[in-house]
């Protein structure tokens, strides 16, 4: 379990090493989320010709809250020093950034599911299915060291659809042994649901809409949170304690305190000590 943790490492983005290219390749539109309009492959104002942002410190007092949500899994660093070598998109012409642009988003995708194989692995209970989680890490992390023009060219849906069977199946064997009734919530409309105190332990919050939602005092231990959509969703006092597939991304779209506990694979936001 050790070995497979260690390895998350390199599934968290890495700033020093990547040419900002979330800050180039990413479009977004002005909302609550980011104050201003931005194209994809148009580089973000606030980036700094040193491919840093020159309103880190500042971004949600400055209204881009997205981009403190954010996380790349470390794809940014793979595409900066792997695909492309540390050719830095700036130096080498509009074809090669615009190679980069393309490709960037492809291999997010891709370090997203080497993140949930990794996880996957250190559950006990998906043991019968190791072996065939082992194969799929390894084959998705031959598909992130391809060439820019084979990953242009991968079919990332199909291989997703592949890797998803293998992560429900995990899911299964995981929530089997949690007590009590395990409550299936698939792609659930809970968009400002009132679950304050809600038992959903072992509960199956795959791809759930859970926006806005009163989560206060849930017990979510045991909970698969795979694709569930936690913006703005209120988690003060709940319970993570061993739920599973959660990303920091997701807990970072969340609002909790000081007492909402969390598994150990993501950390604890700083601006919700802020109240922001």
């Amino acid at each position: 379990m050790r070995e497979h943790l260690a390895e998350r490492a390199d599934l968290r983005g890495d700033c020093e090493r990547c040419f900002g290219l979330c800050c180039v390749a990413l479009p977004f539109a002005a909302s609550a989320d980011f104050a201003v309009d931005k194209a994809a492959g148009t580089p973000c104002r606030n980036l700094r010709t040193d491919h840093r942002c020159g309103i880190h410190a500042k971004l949600r007092q400055k209204g881009f809250t997205g981009c403190t949500v954010y996380d790349c899994f470390g794809a940014g660093q793979k595409v900066s020093q792997v695909t492309f070598g540390g050719r830095d998109w700036r130096a080498d012409g509009k074809e090669h950034a615009r190679r980069m642009v393309d490709v960037f988003p492809v291999v997010r995708q891709l370090h997203e599911l080497l993140w949930y194989l990794t996880e996957a692995l250190t559950l006990p209970a998906a043991r019968p299915v190791h072996p065939d989680l082992r194969r799929a890490l390894e084959k998705t992390e031959d598909l992130t060291r391809g060439t820019h023009d084979e990953l242009a060219a991968l079919d990332v849906a199909a291989h997703r659809q592949e890797v998803n069977a293998l992560l429900l199946r995990t899911s299964e064997l995981a929530r089997a042994g949690i007590r009590g009734r395990k409550k299936d919530r698939r792609r659930a409309d809970l968009i400002g649901a009132r679950l304050k105190g809600a038992d959903l332990r072992g509960a199956l919050l795959r791809g759930a809409c859970l926006i806005a939602a009163d989560l206060t005092g849930a017990d979510l231990r045991g909970a698969d949170l795979i694709g569930a959509d936690l913006r703005d969703a209120d988690l003060t006092d709940a319970d993570l304690t061993g739920a599973f597939f959660l990303t920091q991304p997701q807990v970072n779209a969340a609002r909790g305190s000081a007492g909402t506990r969390l598994p150990d694979s993501v950390t604890r936001p700083v601006h919700w000590a802020a109240g922001l």
